[in-house]
Formats: C-alpha cells, structure tokens, sequence
C-alpha cells in the first residue's frame, strides 16, 4: 500500500478540518448517492488500528484501513493553492469517481 499526501495537502486538512498534533484523519472511500454513483474521497477523524496505512505530517496521522486499500494504493492527493482545489491521481484508474483499472 502506497499513498501521497503531498504537504500542501495536509495543510489544507490540518487548517479546515482542524486537527492539531498527535490527532488523526482517515481517508475512505466515500460512495456517492443516488443518481451520482461514483466514488470520493471521505475524511473522519478517528484512531488508526495496527494494519492501517500511515502516514504522519506536521504531527497528523493521515490513515487508511485496509478495506479501502483497494482505492487509495497508489493515489497521490494533492492542493494546489492558486486553484483552492484538491487533485486526487491514480495511475491505475482511468477517473477516481469511476475507478475501472487501465490495462
């Protein structure tokens, strides 16, 4: 499991969410309601367990469990400051909404 949360876009969950040091964020896998159908990311606070994915940013535990391992392995999330817009990329999906795996 491989996952990027680049600096920039841990600030802007750290700033918005707000979280401080030793606090954690998971990332899941969010599905969309009726007539959308596609798929997001989700953000919670919450606690990681031992097989979570970690990884630690200015203090912030960003995580993911492992049933959403699936989604996220890969993923690279991004903000870019001049757009105020997360960009979410997965090499290995043609869209991240309606993930169908390249071949």
């Amino acid at each position: 499991m491989k996952l990027t949360v680049t600096e920039q876009a841990a600030k802007l969950y750290i700033e918005e969410v707000p979280l401080k040091k030793g606090e954690h964020l998971r990332l899941y896998v969010r599905v969309g309601g009726v007539g959308s159908g596609g798929f997001s990311v989700g953000v919670m606070k919450d606690v990681p367990n031992e097989r979570s994915y970690k990884q630690i940013i200015d203090g912030v535990t960003f995580f993911v469990n492992e049933d959403d391992f699936w989604y996220f392995d890969g993923m690279t999330i991004d903000f870019n400051p001049d757009t105020g817009f997360l960009h979410v990329d997965h090499p290995e999906f043609t869209n991240t909404d309606h993930p169908n795996r390249k071949k």
